[in-house]
Formats: C-alpha cells, sequence, structure tokens
C-alpha cells in the first residue's frame, strides 16, 4: 500500500470527524467508537482501501503506540495539580495498584480455567489487558487543573500510573511463555523490575520536571521572553529527556513521564500559590471549561500577575494545547488502523472475556477496595464501569510480539487483545457521555 493512499485515508478521515464533529457532540458516541468503524469500512473487510499485516508492523507499531502512550501521560501528570498528600491521591494510587494487581489476577483466572490456556499466555494477556487507557479516557479523566472530583481524579491517576505499573507484569507473562531457564529469574524479576524500576521512573521523572520547571521559569524571567518562548519545543525535549534517563538506568519510561508531567505543574503551584487558579486559566481561561470563573479570571490581562505566573501560565497553556493536539490526532490514527485489521483477527472468545473484565472482574475489584469515606458505592461503580481499556494495552501487544513469542501464542494475544480493545472503545463509547451527564445532574442535585 502506497504512503499517498495512506495519507489521502487519514485526510479523509480527519476531514470526516471535523464535519461532523458539531452532531457527534450530541450524540451519545465517542470519536474513538466513529474512527473504529470508519476503520473497518475501509479495512478488507470494507472497501478495501487499508490493508496492514500486524505482525509486519509489529515493530513501527510499537514505537507509534509507545509515542501516543507518552504524550498522552504527561498531558495527564500536567492536569493533576492537586499536591500528593491530598486525599484524592489515594484513589489514583488504590486504582493503579491494588486493583489492577486484582484485575491481572482475575482475567488470569478467567482465561487459565474457562479457556483453558497455560498460565504464562494468561498471565501475559491478562497483564496487557490490565491498564486502562491515558489516551481514549479523555472525556472521564479530569477537565482540567482545577478539577478535583474524585472519580475523574481517581481515573486520570490511574491511567497515568498504571501504564507504567503493568510493565514489570508484561515482563513476568514474557519469561512465563519463555520459560526462563535461570533459576534466580523470580527473584531477579522482583529486584529488577519492581523494587528498582517502579521507583526509578517515577523519582527520575518527578525531579527532572520540577528542575527543568525551575530553570525555565528563571530564564524567562529574568530574560523576559514569557510571550516569545517555543514552549512545544519544550514539551518535547521534557517527554524525550525523562523517558531516555529513565530507560538508561532501567526505570520504566512511562511512569516517568508521567512524573515529569507532575513535577513540572508542582513547579506552577508554587509559582502561582495552591489557593490561586492554574496559571493557564490566570492568563488566558481555557474555553468550553465550566470551573473556571469568569470573575476571577484576566482574560490575557497579565499587567495585574506577577512575573512568575505570567510565563507559567504562558508556560502551561501551550504545552497542555501542543500535547492535546498530538494526543488526538494520534488516537485518531491508531484506532483507525485498529479497525482495518480487526475483521481479520476477531477473536469470538473476546465477548465472553470483555464481559468478565468489564461487567465483574474489574467493578469488583474496585468495590472490594477499603476506600472508606473516600468514594460512595456510587462513585465505586462508576470507577469499575470505566476502566477503559486502549492505545496502552495495544503498546504491550506490540511490546511483547517483538520479544520472541512463538507464533501460536503470538496469533491468540492479537487476536484477543484488539477485539478486546475494539469491544471497549464500542462499549465504553457508546455509555461514557450519558452516564457521565446522569452522575453530574445527581452531583448538582445533591449540593
Amino acid at each position: 500500500m502506497s504512503f499517498i493512499v495512506w495519507v489521502a485515508v487519514l485526510g479523509a478521515v480527519l476531514l470526516t470527524l471535523a464535519l461532523t464533529s458539531s452532531y457527534l457532540r450530541w450524540m451519545p458516541v465517542t470519536t474513538s467508537a466513529v474512527c473504529l468503524v470508519l476503520g473497518v469500512v475501509i479495512g478488507p473487510a470494507g472497501l478495501g482501501l487499508l490493508k496492514l499485516d500486524t505482525t509486519d508492523a509489529s515493530i513501527w507499531m510499537e514505537h507509534l503506540t509507545e509515542v501516543a502512550v507518552l504524550f498522552s501521560l504527561f498531558v495527564c501528570g500536567l492536569k493533576l495539580r492537586s499536591p500528593l498528600r491530598e486525599k484524592n491521591w489515594r484513589i489514583a494510587f488504590g486504582l493503579a495498584g491494588p486493583v489492577m494487581l486484582l484485575t491481572i489476577a482475575g482475567v488470569c483466572l478467567l482465561l487459565h480455567y474457562a479457556f483453558q490456556l497455560p498460565w504464562g499466555a494468561s498471565v501475559l494477556i491478562g497483564s496487557i489487558l490490565a491498564p486502562t487507557d491515558p489516551v481514549l479516557a479523555s472525556l472521564v479523566q479530569v477537565n482540567d487543573a482545577r478539577d478535583d472530583d474524585r472519580v475523574r481524579f481517581g481515573l486520570s491517576g490511574e491511567a497515568g500510573l498504571n501504564d507504567g505499573i503493568a510493565f514489570p507484569f508484561v515482563i513476568l507473562g514474557l519469561l512465563l511463555v519463555q520459560h526462563d531457564g535461570n533459576p534466580g529469574w523470580l527473584g531477579d524479576w522482583v529486584l529488577r523490575s519492581v523494587l528498582w524500576a517502579v521507583p526509578a521512573g517515577l523519582l527520575t521523572g518527578y525531579w527532572m520536571g520540577r528542575g527543568i520547571g525551575r530553570v525555565t521559569l528563571s530564564l524567562r524571567i529574568h530574560n523576559d521572553d514569557s510571550t516569545l518562548s517555543p514552549n512545544d519545543y519544550l514539551a518535547l525535549a521534557l517527554i524525550a529527556l525523562s523517558y531516555v534517563v529513565a530507560e538508561s538506568i532501567h526505570g520504566y519510561g512511562f511512569l516517568s513521564v508521567f512524573a515529569a508531567g507532575l513535577g513540572l505543574r508542582q513547579e506552577e503551584v508554587k509559582s502561582t500559590g495552591t489557593d490561586e487558579l492554574p496559571a493557564e486559566h490566570l492568563v488566558q481561561p481555557v474555553v468550553g471549561h465550566q470551573n473556571v470563573e469568569p470573575q476571577h479570571a484576566v482574560h490575557g490581562d497579565t499587567a495585574l500577575l506577577e512575573d512568575t505566573q505570567v510565563a507559567a501560565g504562558i508556560m502551561m497553556s501551550d504545552m497542555l494545547a501542543f500535547g492535546g493536539l498530538v494526543e488526538r490526532a494520534m488516537e485518531v490514527f491508531l484506532v483507525t488502523l485498529l479497525g482495518v485489521v480487526l475483521v481479520a483477527h476477531w477473536d469470538w472468545r473476546a465477548l465472553a472475556i470483555a464481559g468478565g473484565l468489564f461487567c465483574l472482574i474489574r467493578p469488583l475489584s474496585v468495590v472490594a477496595m477499603p476506600w472508606g469515606g473516600l468514594l460512595d458505592m456510587r462513585q465505586r461503580l462508576l470507577i469499575g464501569w470505566f476502566g477503559i481499556r486502549g492505545i496502552g494495552s495495544l503498546f504491550y501487544l506490540f511490546y511483547a510480539l517483538n520479544h520472541g513469542l512463538a507464533p501460536s501464542i503470538a496469533t491468540l494475544c492479537i487476536d484477543l487483545t484488539l477485539s478486546v480493545v475494539a469491544l471497549s472503545i464500542l462499549v465504553h463509547g457508546i455509555s461514557t457521555q450519558p452516564i457521565l451527564a446522569r452522575y453530574e445532574r445527581r452531583k448538582k442535585q445533591d449540593i
């Protein structure tokens, strides 16, 4: 398939979404669900405009999905403004830790006992499907840096953390599948992949974000160039450097990039003040976000602000806009490609697996956690339902394919992962907006 055809199809998909966006906004369907259907239509099962061999494309698909997740994780970190000591973070840590482990265990048991899959393949597929997605879950995540709703904050923090925390369990699944002959492999896995790689990634990214943010703000205030500096370059640099440094010391780059966004946001909090609006709203409020009170917004009148607030506001606004643009473009492209290959890899067993994961394993794991007064039952059920699977799972799939899977196991992983992710996009895509609208209405009634 020629490059011209690929570009033409992508342009047509983007044009379709642009022209129909005003209609889609009022329909109970997400952009991802539309892209998935469009992919099926233009794929071999439809018009035959695009074809893709997942095995041949596994290397570049791994890197492409990795880039999409990295941008999404960075933006996710930028949106979470609450200090780490606040209670909302306990929800995120609980979802990204114990809930994800219970999810892996539940899917693994389902695959092994219901479908007689070997333990290695069961652990691997369970780990691939366990993390919720930061790319496709934008509707259920925080609206902006002032949004402290516990459901959205918990889901945002979970999506930012568990894409990295799932990594050691994917590696464990690969080791089990490959029957590693080293007698000390389990202890080595715990030491390197869990005890070292997780904290190394988080600490590296966080302090790089804080350090680079502090230096950047200081230089821009000193040189009086807050409005001229290329903040998209800074975002790219911080994503790239935090990822590379973490990977070079054998930490998890995903966690590092997410933590870099958090660290950068904490520098904005320090310059603006925790009780103030986020700096980007002080400089120019974000259109369409209801969390910005007009009487507090400056509407670009920077004469009323301190230099640090101006510099931080322009920097954060530009980074969020740039990261969001890349995130949306990658989402459209990758979900459309998923639709292209879906029919060829459809596996009917995914209906039972997705049903068990979405309706039993994930909700029960959330409800079973001792949240205390952090979440009421309605909020627990909402969080339990909004466990959207997506681009993160696709990355882990292609990562596993590129690390020596046997052909039979590779085919099994491809078929089940693509099918379950597609079902998540459709089921959650159709249900997200109506459920969230009802939740917001009930929240206002309770006030």
